[in-house]
This record gives C-alpha cells, structure tokens and sequence, in this order.
C-alpha cells in the first residue's frame, strides 16, 4: 500500500469516487471532516457504504473519532470489506487496548474472528510520540501514522523547505515501529495539494527515512505518491540480482559475498534489498520474474 485517500464520511458522491482514483486504499474519515452534528449520519452512511462494496477495489480504512464517539464508530462500521480503523488523536497504548475491546465484542456480534481488525494509531501530540515505543506494541496496532497537522500545531512548528523541523519526530516514529516488530509507518499528509514538486521533494525525504506509503488529501496527490513508493526498474533488478546471488553464495556455504561495486555484500545488506522487492510487490518480489538490466 503506497498511496492512502482520505475520504470524507458524510459525502455519499465522494465515497463512490473515490474508488477510482487510482489510491491503493482509502481512509474514510468519520473524524475531522464530519461536525459534531453530522456524526451520526455519517456512520449510517459509511456503514451502507461498506455493506454494498464488491470484494475488487483499493483497501478500505476508516479513521474513527477518539473516545467513546470512536466506539460508536467501531459499531456501526465493523464488517468484512473493512480493512481496519485508524484512531485519531490516540494518546497511550491504553486507549488502542479499549479501543480492541470494543472491536473484539462487534467483530463477534458480526461473525468475524476476533483481532481481525487491525488498527493504525495516528499519532497527533508530543505526548503520543514521545510515548510511540509503547503505543506500536499495544494489541491490534498494525503501524503508526503521524498526524503532523495537529502535532505542528501543539509544537509551535513551522516547517521550512527541506521540513527538518520535524525529523526528529518522524525519525522516533520509523524506529519505535521497527523495534515493535510492525509494519513501517506511512506519512502524513501534504496540505498544499497543488505544489505538487514540493510533494514529490518531501515524498521522497520520507521514503529515504524509513516510510513506506503516504496519506493523500487529495487524488492529484495519488500518482506521485505511487511513483516515489515503487521502486525503479533499476532498483528492481539491482536488488533482485543481490538476493539471488547472497543466497547462492549462502547455499555454497559463504556468508557474505563482494559486490558488482566492490563492497561486502552480508545479510544486512541483503534485508535492505529484500525490503525494495517486498516495495515492488508480484512478480517483481520473485527474482527470477525479473527482467535483467
């Protein structure tokens, strides 16, 4: 998953939409693009939303509002074409868990296996990234995501052109998640959706930290994003001809190898390689599927 659309919950057009522009997944927002007043409305809407969804098309999120509120979301969404919840504004790894408890009593009311649903922790105060490392190992939490908006917001941070206001922050979240053992986060959103070479620069400084996909508010976004989050052909079979000869040296007995470049090539090399493969996806994760260059 490369590209996430961010949807408004309450928009019946836009929901439809949505699923063809291009996003590996979308994120239907029951939070900040829904008011107060419309919360309800909105979760019969996503609910109806979801029943009627053929099993084909982009992976479906919804962001859930924090508190008892994101539990009467839980409620009323929780299905099998739903992919999982991310949480707004989640505060501690003891809200994620009250979180679960909730989705494990509607995925049984709904016949679905209990932890089916994971859950994506959107990280939007100093409090939760700097309580990140405990938030990544609660139950369910699939990987995190930073809300910069908010975040900026409480820090007092204005970004600059090469962003490295928030480096720090997004550095914390990438190795929080690796030493969780979940999957790599995605980035936050750009909300200038029409600069989009200042999207791509910033894209690209995400991928180069750890990222793996980024969050879109808008469909112009979508392809740039895909773009920087799949790997070149080149990359591709520079990876590919790694692996397949690291594992040929291993099966002969070696445990590392010289590279085409002159450098030692060992199992940790080899992992960063396998991760482009795994970013590629089928065929491509499969060496001998690629076309050498």
């Amino acid at each position: 998953m490369r590209s996430y659309l961010y949807v408004p919950g309450d928009a019946p057009a836009k929901l439809d939409k949505a699923l063809d522009r291009g996003a590996d997944a979308l994120i239907v927002d029951l939070e900040d693009a829904v008011p107060l007043a419309g919360k309800a409305r909105a979760r019969a809407i996503v609910a109806a939303w979801l029943a009627d969804l053929p099993a084909a098309g982009p992976a479906v999120w919804v962001r859930v509002n924090p508190g008892p509120a994101g539990f009467d979301d839980v409620r009323a969404v929780v299905g099998p074409r739903l992919a999982g919840v991310c949480l707004a504004k989640a505060g501690s790894a003891a809200e994620v868990a009250a979180l679960g408890t909730v989705l494990a009593a509607a995925e049984e009311e709904r016949g679905l296996p209990v932890g089916a649903v994971p859950v994506v922790p959107l990280l939007e105060t100093a409090t939760a990234v700097l309580d990140a490392a405990r938030i990544a190992r609660a139950p369910r939490v699939a990987r995190l995501q930073i809300g910069e908006a908010d975040l900026r917001a409480e820090l007092g941070v204005t970004l600059g052109p090469d962003e490295r206001e928030l480096l720090f922050v997004r550095s914390q979240v990438v190795l929080a998640s690796a030493a969780a053992g979940i999957a790599a986060p995605v980035a936050s959103v750009s909300t200038d959706y029409r600069d989009l070479p200042a999207l791509r620069a910033s894209t690209v400084a995400f991928r180069r930290l750890g990222f793996v996909g980024r969050a879109c508010i808008h469909p112009a976004q979508i392809p740039v994003v895909n773009e920087v989050f799949t790997p070149s052909a080149v990359e591709i079979a520079v990876a590919a001809d790694l692996v397949e000869r690291f594992d040929a040296a291993v099966s002969s007995g070696a445990g590392v190898l010289v590279g085409a470049d002159g450098r030692m090539v060992d199992a940790a090399v080899v992992r960063a390689a396998r991760r482009v493969l795994d970013l590629a996806g089928p065929p491509f994760d499969d060496p001998e599927d690629v076309v050498q260059l």
